[in-house]
């Protein structure tokens, strides 16, 4: 046993500084419960003036998704919530990654071997129960003198290294949001620590990278409370000490049921592709399972960084409401510039609004107040491009007090009119339509309904009737007016 190694590696653990760490495996998209476990290592570092350090734990081969590693790559920085530090690999930093690092879990399990921590079992079993860490408490190989094992070895019969759990007493450990929690060691499985195939289990690795990482907050979901009595064995074996834990509830689709990709629930990717922005979406989750205190819902990440506090984490799982998602992400919406609104929203207008005679820029002022997700866009615009068809009971309106025969009355009027115009922006056509209500004595409503319905096709419209005609331009919508006239006589 090379001592001098271990020496050089404990000499390497940074100290004096908040650690943590996002150890997410590339084993499909990314869900809410993932971007929030990210967002709040994250946000602890950040509070404490600490490092948020990237590690993908790719050590079971079996469930690898192509493509994953880079949904979580895109994800953070699509957050920005960047790691700190990481192997140079070929460029900028990049994250830690297991599979890289395998020959220190080798010699992390001799160690442990030796300390009495761990036995070889030469037990036969299935591939599938070796990759789900399958777990024993009774394992005749526990018993096997060093001879024997060393002689199975010789003999080539493949084996794993187990944990060698105690089975007396009992294990307690401290959680920041559930407290104490104790459990009789007797309960505990010897779980596998390192495969036939020399990679390591979760169990084992995401240990010896906390240690040597110098990882102060593990942050994790509560589903992990079960399993860390035997991290916390494992640190007591080797002698080191144990971070601080954070286990956090789930996030629910409802009262009774966790998301699920299965039953349609959505990841960050989906979230995107639906038209919710990435700092709603952030905000949202950085809410879910966590209160600031206060009545204040609305904040940015660098507010976040200053409030976050691991006290206000709930026991309590969280419920993730699409509806309440929707009113960030407008709320989000309303308080961009009309700049970046017309930015984002441009490849959805042009979804709808194909003309190229029609300026985009036009838009903004009537949609950004009116959108909820950049998703609606499309449908809230589309008679811009193509009048669409429409009943003439669309006329009919008891609060402008107007049918289809006192519509076709105001259209004919205002045709002469609007003709007649030759300063087609909102305040002239504006003051042209009012004057001639005026002269008609007739309300505003009254006129400018009808003229909305002919030139829109729609009684639901981003913008009244001055605003249509104003981007549709004179001679369409002159031409709109006209087809409305047909229409109804």
């Amino acid at each position: 046993m090379d001592l001098k190694w271990f020496e050089e590696m404990e000499a390497l653990i940074p100290h004096g500084e908040v650690r943590t760490r996002f150890a997410p495996s590339p084993t499909g998209y990314m869900h809410v419960g993932n971007l929030r476990t990210a967002l709040y290592t994250y946000l602890i570092a950040k509070k404490n003036g600490g490092k948020f350090i990237l590690r993908i734990e790719d050590t079971d081969q079996g469930r690898l998704v192509e493509g994953a590693t880079d949904i979580i790559y895109k994800t953070l920085a699509d957050c920005r919530l960047i790691h700190d530090e990481g192997p140079n690999i070929g460029g900028p930093v990049g994250p830690y990654i297991q599979t890289e690092r395998r020959g220190i879990y080798g010699r992390y399990a001799e160690l442990l071997l030796e300390k009495g921590g761990a036995y070889r079992c030469f037990c036969e079993k299935s591939e599938t129960d070796e990759a789900e860490g399958f777990e024993r408490k009774d394992d005749p190989c526990r018993r096997l003198s060093d001879e024997e094992a060393e002689e199975k070895i010789k003999a080539g019969v493949p084996f794993v290294i187990r944990q060698k759990i105690p089975r007396e007493g009992a294990t307690t450990f401290h959680d920041e949001i559930f407290g104490d929690i104790t459990v009789p060691n007797d309960t505990l499985d010897d779980n596998v620590l390192i495969k036939s195939d020399g990679l390591p289990t979760y169990n084992f690795a995401n240990v010896i990278d906390d240690h040597l990482m110098g990882i102060t907050h593990v942050v994790r979901g509560s589903e992990y409370l079960a399993s860390s009595p035997k991290y916390n064995l494992l640190y007591e074996s080797f002698g080191w000490e144990i971070p601080k834990y954070v286990h956090c509830s789930p996030v629910m689709r409802d009262h009774h049921n966790k998301m699920s990709k299965r039953h349609g629930d959505p990841s960050y990717e989906d979230l995107l592709s639906q038209g919710y922005l990435t700092e709603a979406v952030l905000n949202y989750v950085a809410l879910l399972g966590w209160s600031p205190g206060g009545e204040r819902e609305i904040f940015s990440l660098s507010e976040l960084c200053e409030l976050f506090d691991i006290s206000g984490i709930s026991k309590s799982p969280a419920i993730f409401d699409i509806e309440k998602l929707t009113y960030f992400n407008a709320e989000y919406i309303k308080a961009m510039s009309p700049e970046r609104f017309t930015e984002l929203a441009e490849p959805f207008i042009r979804q709808s609004v194909k003309n190229p005679a029609i300026d985009i820029s036009a838009f903004a002022p009537l949609l950004q107040p009116r959108c909820e997700k950049l998703t609606d866009i499309p449908e809230k615009i589309d008679f811009f491009d193509a009048l669409p068809e429409y009943d003439i009971e669309l006329y009919t309106n008891k609060k402008s007090k107007t049918d289809a025969a006192i519509s076709l009355q105001m259209l004919e009027k205002a045709l002469p009119v609007m003709e007649g115009t030759e300063d087609w922006t909102d305040e002239t056509i504006h003051d042209t339509l009012i004057k001639l209500a005026g002269d008609l004595g007739v309300k505003n409503a009254t006129l400018m309904w009808p003229v909305r319905i002919s030139v829109a096709g729609k009684s639901v419209t981003p913008g009244g009737a001055v605003e249509i005609c104003r981007i549709l331009g004179k001679d369409e919508t002159i031409r709109r007016m006209k087809l409305g006239i047909e229409k109804l006589s």
